[in-house]
């Protein structure tokens, strides 16, 4: 049986009066882009911080790659991570800058600067290995991140909100780059509040809730479980027409998600006629009650289910 690439037993952490987390055992299988969910507060930087080895655990133990992060040492270019708030000197070149981590792995000066330069190519900032932090966009920025997670082909790496603040554009980027690690057969952990870009990319997934694992399991298991359509309505629906909706068979509740905005969620097992036969119901009620559907899409699974388990 293949060991897992990152094992947390039973951890848990406190910071003064706030449990921060509370017995928490995940494992993630090698090779696998992992995804880590959960509120504000929920605990994932913590735990991110105890698998990097930056703050020790009350209680329990964390393995990667079979070696007790403790002895962190023998991880060294093994391991990265890429912090939500990554810092790097203003007003160093960035080649300079990156070039300083590998020479603290040993990496002769040739072979450092060869290293980094090829690094920025894979993330599109070749160009600019000349370049001041302070004179990149923000984009720009997160790349420069991924290429100092990059760098050293590490086995398993831990990217904490990779396209927090980006446009749509450069969130893409990110993600292009984050399975490339993934191909280049790296374990790969996301933590992150998006949680469709949480769906499409990884195959497993943790949620945390006030220190806790609420939900663990493959994104397909998940996503099976649930099934969601996203409406945007003509009109808001009042609580008679909402009721009225619930009452559909197969149809297991409706929320609002935004103005004119709802999200069906669908049982995933009865005697229904399946999803399409649900929405067609759906459909023939909406517009009986003279409401027109403007928009009407296979909503996020997964999203259902971290509302689910979280209620947040």
């Amino acid at each position: 049986m293949t060991e897992p690439a990152i094992k947390v037993n039973q951890v848990s952490r406190r910071f003064g009066t706030i449990q921060a987390l509370q017995e928490v055992s995940i494992e993630v299988n090698p090779q696998s882009l992992f995804g880590l969910l959960g509120p504000n507060g929920a605990g994932k930087t913590t735990l991110f911080s105890i698998v990097a080895s930056f703050i020790r655990a009350d209680a329990g133990d964390v393995e990667v790659l079979g070696v007790d992060v403790r002895r962190i040492s023998r991880l060294q270019n093994r391991l990265a991570i890429l912090p939500q708030d990554a810092l790097f000197q203003r007003n160093v070149p960035i080649l300079d800058q990156l070039m300083f981590f590998q020479l603290l792995a040993g990496k002769t000066h040739q072979e450092a600067e060869a290293e980094v330069k090829h690094t920025l190519e894979r993330v599109g900032l070749g160009e600019f290995l000349l370049r001041r932090v302070y004179s990149l966009s923000h984009g720009m920025v997160k790349r420069l991140g991924i290429a100092q997670a990059f760098l050293g082909d590490p086995e398993v790496i831990l990217l904490d909100e990779p396209t927090s603040g980006l446009d749509p554009k450069n969130a893409r980027q990110i993600r292009d780059l984050i399975l490339e690690l993934n191909e280049a057969r790296a374990t790969v952990v996301i933590s992150s509040h998006n949680l469709a870009e949480i769906q499409e990319l990884c195959d497993h997934v943790a949620i945390l809730d006030h220190g806790k694992v609420v939900a663990a399991g493959s994104v397909e298991d998940i996503t099976r479980s649930g099934r969601e359509l996203a409406l945007h309505l003509s009109r808001a629906l009042l609580e008679e027409e909402v009721r009225k909706l619930t009452e559909i068979p197969g149809v297991a509740g409706v929320r609002t998600s935004g103005p004119l905005r709802y999200s069906v969620s669908m049982e995933s097992k009865g005697d229904d006629g399946g999803a399409d036969a649900v929405t067609t119901r759906l459909l023939r009620l909406l517009l009986d009650m003279g409401i027109t559907p403007r928009e009407l899409r296979k909503g996020n699974a997964l999203e259902a289910h971290f509302l689910n388990v979280t209620g947040k």
